[in-house]
């Protein structure tokens, strides 16, 4: 029985076909780059990262950069003395009204930071890392960008829901296609039959962690997996239908 190929197309078909795929690749790009632009800085820092996507998917408080430091014994000279009465004025319920607090004299907060930190972390320090530019502690308006949590709430459910109404048949469709050439080209039946269930697999998973990570965080990892997945499966199928297209038979 004769099966037809892609690469029985006529050349000007399969320049046709080509550019489609340069399209479907592109378009994948596209979407990771629109991932990266949507979710970076949730948690205040440039790129993607973990806590950005736990945030949106399932929410989260991440601890105020200045208790972090303090709990990994950042600056390992502070008298634990005073580490204790800033790790406790963090997590007061008022930090900006005990921050220069007169009664507490030399236990102020203020105080603390001025003797201990800011010869580091001051605008004229000399410190060869210069994190008195990046990360002054000089005044208040300083130090409060770095006291306070960081919440991110989840994505609001009319907006998942509105994402995936934009995205599942969209991507679905997208799937058939690529699976229409897949199964137009002469590699082995096994190879594109798992090939075929790991798309449509990934692409199932993905959008269901969306939804069940609102209950459990851990979703966002089967996510990252699933959609990670669903991109390198689809750059595969590509790269195989444009070696049906242009390479010989004869050359496998």
């Amino acid at each position: 029985m004769t099966t037809w190929r892609l690469r029985d197309l006529p050349i000007p078909a399969r320049l046709g076909v080509t550019c489609l795929l340069v399209v479907i690749a592109g378009g994948l790009w596209a979407s990771m780059a629109h991932l990266e632009d949507h979710h970076q800085n949730r948690d205040s820092k440039p790129g993607v990262s973990l806590d950005d996507l736990k945030g949106a998917y399932h929410g989260v408080r991440l601890a105020p950069p200045l208790e972090s430091a303090l709990l990994r014994n950042h600056p390992p000279e502070l008298p634990d003395p005073e580490r204790k009465i800033l790790l406790k004025w963090i997590t007061s319920k008022s930090p900006n009204e005990l921050y220069d607090e007169p009664v507490l004299g030399a236990e102020a907060p203020a105080e603390i930071l001025a003797l201990r930190c800011v010869s580091c972390h001051g605008r004229k320090s000399t410190d060869e890392s210069k994190i008195g530019e990046k990360l002054p502690l000089e005044f208040w308006d300083d130090v409060k960008k770095v006291v306070f949590p960081t919440v991110i709430d989840p994505v609001p459910t009319p907006i998942l829901v509105a994402s995936a109404h934009a995205h599942l048949l969209a991507l679905a469709t997208l799937s058939i296609g690529m699976l229409a050439l897949l199964w137009a080209t002469r590699f082995g039946a096994t190879l594109k039959s798992w090939l075929t269930l790991g798309l449509c697999l990934g692409l199932l998973a993905d959008f269901a962690a969306q939804w069940l990570a609102r209950g459990s965080v851990e979703y966002v990892f089967v996510m990252i997996a699933a959609g990670g997945a669903y991109v390198v499966i689809s750059g595969v199928i590509l790269l195989i239908a444009a070696l049906e297209l242009w390479v010989p038979s004869s050359a496998r």
